[in-house]
């Protein structure tokens, strides 16, 4: 990746395979991906519905195909958004980078990723 100075071997994120405790990464790449994360827009959107098969399909497509996305969340209170965002990156071994108010970014590095579409190659 070019333009924010990181490259993706220098972000020691988890893989699907491994327990997402072993390999935290640092605040220093926490920051950078939050920076990356910055400009992107939501791609998946759980609604009233919560967590449903498509719902989640679409945000294991999305994470295959993008690595670093966004999310949001359009249901109850607080507590409810913090246990749907817990829930989804439970199902799709991703880990939270960061939540402000109804939108959740999460990562799940793929190593097959087309660099044209995901969002950690193509900085």
């Amino acid at each position: 990746m070019t333009g924010h100075g990181v490259t993706l071997a220098a972000l020691s994120v988890p893989r699907p395979q491994t327990d997402p405790l072993m390999n935290t990464p640092s605040s220093k790449e926490l920051r950078q991906l939050r920076a990356l994360a910055h400009k992107l827009r939501p791609v998946v959107t759980i609604a009233s519905k919560g967590l449903s098969p498509t719902v989640l399909e679409e945000l294991e497509r999305a994470l295959n195909d993008h690595e670093l996305i966004k999310v949001k969340v359009a249901v109850g209170d607080r507590d409810q958004r913090e246990a749907v965002i817990k829930s989804a990156c439970e199902h799709s071994q991703a880990m939270l980078v960061q939540r402000i108010g109804n939108i959740a970014t999460l990562l799940r590095a793929n190593p097959a990723a087309d660099p044209k579409k995901s969002n950690l190659h193509r900085h």
